[in-house]
């Protein structure tokens, strides 16, 4: 089957889907709906977080899907008031309450900052214990990662970051690989910044394989190695996104793509103090 979603192995030798449904800023009261019709067309990861403030509608949509629940990979994130081994753990099992599941696939920090150390313990002994099957980090930069790696007992399995075609964050790969840790993108789209749609060089690409700019974009990260989650609420595009598996890239494509890295973000710098300052007034969100 051409456009059947081809799977990676994580380090503890789970099967992760190389291509998912994100639900980042979908309405709570439209998740449900929106989750069902992803499934409906053939996703099988769906990637929620704690602060999305839509774990519940993931649950729901999946609990009535019809599909077997070890068929669907659910990722979730603990949010940053939530860190702290106590609270962690609750949040865990307040997250599995909402999902209406006995275990989440991938629980990740969604952030480097506050008591990620208290919070990764606490994914430890999820982890231990069933009640997740994998665990890995998000936006953790390269010396983050490291650092979490080299004083604990788990190594993260997964670091999501932002991942696009002008920030491919090529610095952080070797470390990653080191440690068998899988990069996974958010933004995979650069929620269309920078041009990103009307981009002459992926245009130039997508119309000599009859894709389109977000086709071309996805399938350069998954010819990377990188798990994607595109979001849409149109069931069309939902479709558009899936049918990334029917063609290659060419290595000369591959370089052009690459030269388009501005080896910088678009959204957020986590060393740079303002950007601190940011999350530690948003921690208070969930």
């Amino acid at each position: 089957m051409e456009n059947a979603i081809p799977t990676l192995k994580l380090a503890n030798g789970v099967e992760m889907p190389m291509l998912g449904y994100g639900v980042y800023q979908i309405d709570p009261q439209e998740t449900e709906r929106c989750v069902g019709d992803a499934l409906r067309v053939g996703y099988r990861l769906i990637d929620t977080a704690q602060v999305y403030c839509n774990e519940e509608g993931v649950g729901a949509a999946v609990a009535k899907s019809g599909i077997r629940r070890d068929e669907i990979f659910i990722v979730s994130k603990v949010w940053l008031s939530r860190y702290g081994e106590t609270k962690t753990a609750d949040s865990i099992d307040e997250s599995l309450r909402k999902l209406q599941t006995d275990y989440i696939d991938l629980m990740l920090l969604h952030q480097p900052f506050c008591d990620r150390y208290g919070a990764w313990r606490a994914l430890e002994a999820a982890y231990r214990a069933g009640k997740v099957r994998a665990i890995g980090v998000s936006n953790f930069f390269a010396d983050h990662v490291v650092d979490l790696a080299a004083n604990n007992e788990i190594v993260p399995m997964v670091d999501q970051m932002e991942m696009h075609v002008f920030d491919q964050k090529r610095g952080l790969r070797p470390f990653l690989d080191e440690l068998g840790c899988r990069p996974m993108s958010w933004g995979p789209f650069a929620e269309g910044r920078n041009n990103f749609f009307s981009n002459p060089v992926l245009s130039e690409i997508g119309v000599a394989h009859g894709k389109s700019v977000a086709q071309v974009a996805l399938r350069f990260l998954h010819q990377n190695g990188i798990i994607v989650i595109p979001k849409s609420t149109h069931v069309e595009r939902m479709q558009e996104n899936l049918a990334i598996f029917d063609f290659a890239l060419s290595p000369t494509e591959m370089a052009a793509i690459e030269a388009l890295d501005t080896g910088k973000s678009l959204f957020f710098d986590h060393h740079e103090g303002a950007v601190t300052k940011q999350f530690m007034e948003w921690r208070g969100l969930c």
